[in-house]
């Protein structure tokens, strides 16, 4: 774990909305619209007083973020520096700010970002992290702070350029990520396999074959390398993560599906998910959200 951009020792003020000043010099007014339902309704701004678990991360004065390391625009840490850089490292440094706390970033992959805040070793992911009802079930998800979708990168030379062509194909994707479904779902939508079988419910990439079958892997830098070496005949994930591996000699296939909305994952029913919501449409409502999204070319 690496600890950057050390702030100031601040005295936190005794409400919400007060400490939220740090994305917007206002007061956040709007309701919650995530599934934050199960937090408290006594650890909102009205209350005059901060959650137990908001408090435990002050007394603390550290919050400790999950973030993405090989997503540039996202989370990126740069290997000559040992910095991070995105929207999503920029957004969770204003979230510390917001509680005048230091910071602590965790790389995180698809597989150890929910394992994470499940352990207790980290109080929330800014981690590209697509909000889906199953992943409800076991987090709580702020309102999206952005909305990307899934394509399939491949090699010019493989001659694949749309969703029929990755019939009878091996697709890379990452472990514990939803690629492998919207690709299915995507491929049925358009008629080019049945679908027959299909079940979102019980859906396992390491055991579909039919139409399109699919290889795991750990991290997108190993998924980038398996399509160099043949290993795969495409990369399947959101869009603006294949981005960086669009390199020379590579292109997107011509489809985009499965609209992916990226939200602050907390533990469910804590008292920081409503605090985390809160937080996100300030930063949505006073611009600073688009303001990162121009920033990074997003």
């Amino acid at each position: 774990m690496i600890r950057l951009n050390k702030i100031a020792s601040a005295v936190l003020a005794g409400t919400l909305a007060l400490s939220l000043a740090a994305c917007s010099g206002d007061t956040a007014s709007s309701s919650s619209a995530a599934d934050t339902s199960s937090a408290s309704t006594g650890d909102t701004a009205a209350s005059g007083e901060l959650a137990e678990d908001v408090q435990a991360i002050v007394d603390r004065g550290v919050l400790r973020v999950g973030v993405k390391s090989d997503v540039i625009g996202f989370g990126y840490l740069d290997p000559l520096t040992n910095e991070y850089s995105g929207l999503e490292i920029d957004l969770a440094q204003k979230l510390a700010d917001s509680l005048g706390v230091d910071i602590e970033y965790t790389t995180v992959t698809a597989a150890t970002r929910g394992q994470l805040i499940d352990s207790g070793d980290l109080d929330c992911d800014l981690a590209t992290f697509t909000i889906t009802e199953e992943r409800r079930q076991s987090w709580d998800f702020s309102t999206p702070y952005y909305t990307d979708y899934v394509s399939v990168l491949v090699e010019n030379a493989s001659g694949i350029s749309t969703l029929a062509d990755l019939e009878g194909k091996t697709v890379g994707v990452s472990t514990s990520s939803t690629s492998a479904a919207k690709l299915v779902e995507a491929m049925i939508e358009a008629g080019v396999i049945s679908g027959d079988n299909y079940d979102a419910s019980t859906f396992d990439p390491a055991t579909w074959t039919e139409g399109v079958s699919f290889r795991q892997y750990d991290d997108y830098p190993a998924i980038s390398t398996a399509l160099s070496a043949g290993e795969v005949d495409a990369f399947c994930v959101d869009k603006s993560i294949l981005a960086y591996y669009k390199t020379e000699g590579r292109d997107f296939i011509d489809a985009e599906f499965a609209p992916q909305e990226y939200g602050v994952v907390t533990r469910k029913g804590s008292g920081f998910s409503a605090y985390c919501d809160e937080f996100i449409q300030t930063c949505l409502e006073d611009g600073t959200i688009d303001s990162l999204i121009e920033e990074y070319g997003l």
